[in-house]
């Protein structure tokens, strides 16, 4: 194994086994800014959140990433924009197995989240798909294409049922001492 796939690999199992179960977010937040590719000013990650190959991860600033959520770096990079709220236990992949590949081969692709995105409850956010300014992703959605600006999109698979209004002005600041 080279130095820096188990240099990688540790530094994922401290997190994900360790540090995650830690309450204090500025401790959390010390590690992940040396562990994620980028953790933006003012970005809250809160307990329980799992991050697989943290190098390719790169969250903008004030971004909400709630208890339980998932980011999957493994091969292709997430990013995201800044204010961007992602709800309880969503995942976002951007690695799979092409299901017509008679060796199992893998499948993937970068995930972009723009600027303003809400991401809601258990939604599933699957690899190459970018989902546009201000978009709103319900509860519990499957994404499995990218989502044009101000969608809101709920469903398995996602599905648009309406617009959010595109004059956004809020910037989140949501700073928890325990969490």
């Amino acid at each position: 194994m080279n130095s820096k796939l188990l240099a990688g690999s540790t530094l994922a199992y401290v997190y994900n086994h360790l540090m995650t179960c830690v309450p204090f977010h500025c401790m959390r937040r010390t590690y992940l800014q040396c562990y994620l590719g980028r953790v933006g000013e003012g970005s809250q990650i809160q307990m329980s959140c799992r991050f697989l190959q943290g190098r390719k991860i790169y969250l903008g600033k004030r971004n909400i990433i709630n208890f339980g959520c998932l980011f999957d770096g493994r091969r292709f990079s997430i990013r995201t924009g800044d204010d961007v709220s992602i709800g309880p236990e969503a995942a976002i992949l951007t690695l799979g197995h092409d299901p017509q590949s008679a060796s199992f081969a893998d499948r993937g692709g970068e995930v972009t989240i723009n600027n303003k995105v809400w991401i809601g409850f258990r939604a599933l956010v699957l690899p190459g798909v970018t989902i546009g300014e201000g978009a709103v992703v319900g509860a519990g959605a499957v994404v499995t294409k990218s989502i044009d600006p101000y969608a809101i999109v709920a469903g398995s698979p996602a599905r648009k049922i309406g617009e959010r209004n595109p004059n956004l002005d809020y910037r989140l600041d949501y700073k928890p001492f325990l969490v």
